[in-house]
């Protein structure tokens, strides 16, 4: 399992193009999507809100689904096409509070507590019967 938390937008711009200079993006590059990776973005809430941020994850979901993105893609929807259709992806969003800059609004990585239920609840589902 392939956990990047916090994952930044520019590091999230990276994997949507296939960019790889450093050693993260070279193993995103080549991961192999029958492991998961989990995904939590950190990042500004205007960085979040930005046209790129949700164009970047649904490529990364069209990659790894291979599929065009549904006409209903957005941030608010993303979570729930991951799981559905690219469930080696497992996204968890933001959260909303004070962010480093002072800014208040969604963009903070989730809990880390959320972020380790997520690993757990991946790993009990593809648990082999028994």
């Amino acid at each position: 399992m392939l956990v990047l938390a916090p994952l930044d937008a520019n590091t999230l711009a990276k994997l949507a193009l296939g960019l790889c200079d450093n050693l993260l993006t070279c193993l995103f590059r080549a991961w192999d999507f029958s492991r998961p990776v989990v995904l939590a973005p950190a990042m500004n809430t205007l960085m979040w809100d930005k046209p790129a941020t949700a164009r970047h994850l649904a490529r990364i979901w069209s990659d790894v689904a291979g599929r065009e993105v549904p006409a209903d893609w957005s941030l608010a929807t993303a979570e729930g096409h991951f799981v559905r259709e690219a469930p080696a992806i497992v996204l968890v969003p933001p959260q909303s509070k004070r962010l480093a800059c002072g800014d208040v609004g969604v963009g903070a990585m989730a809990e880390v507590a959320g972020i380790a239920e997520a690993v757990r609840a991946w790993a009990e589902r593809s648990a082999p019967p028994g």
